[in-house]
């Protein structure tokens, strides 16, 4: 018998004339917690769906506890005890518990669904791996560990040996992350097999046992995470030494700048969203807004660059108010917006970067002739250039389109053209999400620097240790209110990760 629980050997994957895996190595041993980390790009997710049958290898094989298998679909993967914790749940949030963990292997009798069966299955189930969890309750109604919790019991009632876990503590607090852990402590136990897949280093050095690292689709080595550092996972990451501590240039606060007062914003469904929220940044101030996603922080995001509609209270900047106008003029009134969502709020994909890097100021920074009806091309491409080299976009082509770019050099994209307005506040909303380590120390350095010119900056993150890292003052948010705003040298990921579940400090 194999002392590899898994391996895949020189597994390679093509997308057209993209090489997303190019011969790449995996030997896992039993009762293992393989960390699999990479940029964006690298390889990570692509290599884990192969294994999960959802896409064939070009070339390569792989074998499960020494045999060559062929994994052709969910099912097989299944079937040879593989199963996968997706970073979007795969539930039905209108279905109990019991209902979505028997979805494909439902219990029947007399050819009828037998939901006492399903029941017994389920808390059979959680009691072996001493995850509690009501049988019946909906899966809609539960938090967001819980259903993680229910994922990790779906794929263990199927007879999962070998777990997948991608991403998994995107949207979990830190109270959820150290349940997470224990969990997957008690799988090593129970001698289950664990690959996780993270761009958190911490995570890794705090769960793994052995590290891989994915460098543009091939394997670029692997370490003990008793020989690890961040810093070392990094260069192999890179190729290049990241710099983890950040350079903070010490800035006394001024007068606010911008200044939310009483806010009211409504959700898609007509449900309130935001709820009396106020909130003031100062000049040379990065104040965080943290918060498990759902809060309300993408309502606010919106209503405060004129995105969605206001149904009371006011926002201010420099004393005057900007409620109600349209996105235009809140730009103009001096705030630049770095959205969530850099594929539907901030860029289009199709034009080239120099048009990307020119869009809310094309049509005043860069217009020319007979009222002012053309654009001057040799300046936007001029100012392209020069942009590419400052913000270090890669590769400096700015006729190259938008999409063509890694997710890191798309958010520079946007980060730059947010900097090179004329501006007084920043709203930067993830403004990592989706980024490697080389940008994400690019892009946080950036906002420094902005609050090093006195710039009033507001940052929300679902990455708590990026609020930790760049905020002054953090805020927590929690259905739509702010329940607590403290000092960052008063904070901890504790006392935070309490405020985000909607409890209360202790005096």
């Amino acid at each position: 018998m194999s002392e590899y629980m898994l391996q895949m050997s020189a597994i390679s994957k093509s997308f057209g004339d993209v090489l997303a895996n190019d011969n790449i190595d995996l030997a896992v041993k039993k009762g293992e917690v393989r960390a699999i980390v990479g940029e964006n790009g690298a390889g990570k997710s692509t290599l884990m769906k192969i294994l999960n049958g959802l896409y064939p290898p070009d070339s390569g094989t792989i074998f499960v506890n020494g045999e060559e298998v062929s994994i052709a679909t969910p099912g097989a993967a299944a079937r040879l005890g593989i199963g996968m914790v997706y970073q979007h749940f795969m539930l039905v949030p209108t279905l109990s518990v019991a209902e979505n963990m028997i979805l494909g292997v439902e219990p029947g009798r007399y050819g009828m669904l037998d939901m006492n069966a399903a029941r017994d299955q389920v808390n059979r189930t959680s009691n072996q791996y001493g995850l509690k969890i009501d049988p019946d309750a909906k899966v809609s109604s539960l938090s967001v560990g819980m259903q993680q919790r229910v994922e990790i019991l779906k794929i263990l009632f199927k007879g999962a040996r070998i777990l997948v876990f991608d991403e998994p503590t995107a949207v979990l607090t830190p109270q959820e992350v150290k349940e997470l852990y224990k969990i997957i402590r008690k799988l090593i136990d129970d001698g289950k097999t664990i690959l996780f897949i993270t761009h958190k280093l911490n995570e890794v050095l705090e769960i793994a046992d052995m590290i891989t690292v994915l460098r543009q689709g091939k394997y670029a080595g692997e370490l003990a995470v008793a020989d690890a550092t961040k810093e070392k996972i990094a260069t192999m990451m890179v190729g290049r030494t990241v710099l983890f501590d950040l350079k903070k240039i010490p800035v006394k606060p001024g007068d606010a700048v911008l200044e939310i007062k009483n806010l009211f914003v409504n959700s898609d469904k007509g449900l309130p969203a935001v709820e009396n929220l106020s909130l003031s940044v100062r000049a040379g101030e990065i104040v965080g807004i943290a918060g498990v996603d759902g809060n309300g922080q993408t309502e606010l995001v919106e209503a405060l660059n004129g995105l969605r509609k206001i149904e009371n209270g006011k926002i201010l900047i420099d004393g005057k108010t900007i409620s109600g106008k349209r996105p235009r003029a809140i730009c103009e009134a001096g705030i630049s917006h770095i959205p969530e969502d850099r594929h539907k709020r901030a860029a289009v994909g199709q034009f080239p970067v120099a048009y990307n890097l020119v869009l809310g100021v094309h049509y005043s920074r860069y217009a020319k002739g007979f009222r002012k009806l053309l654009l001057d091309f040799a300046a936007i491409f001029g100012d392209a250039e020069k942009n590419c080299k400052k913000y270090d976009i890669r590769p400096a082509r700015p006729e190259k389109s938008f999409f063509k770019l890694s997710g890191g050099n798309q958010q520079k994209v946007v980060v730059a053209r947010e900097l090179e307005k004329e501006h007084r506040v920043m709203i930067a909303s993830q403004p990592t999400r989706g980024v490697d380590i080389g940008a994400i120390e690019a892009i946080h350095n950036m906002l420094l620097e902005e609050k090093a010119q006195m710039k009033a900056i507001l940052v929300v993150s679902a990455e708590l240790s990026e609020i930790m890292n760049l905020s002054d003052r953090i805020a927590v948010m929690y259905e739509g209110q702010i329940i607590g705003i403290m000092d960052r040298k008063d904070a901890t990921e504790e006392k935070i990760g309490i405020l985000m579940t909607g409890g209360k400090l202790n005096a």
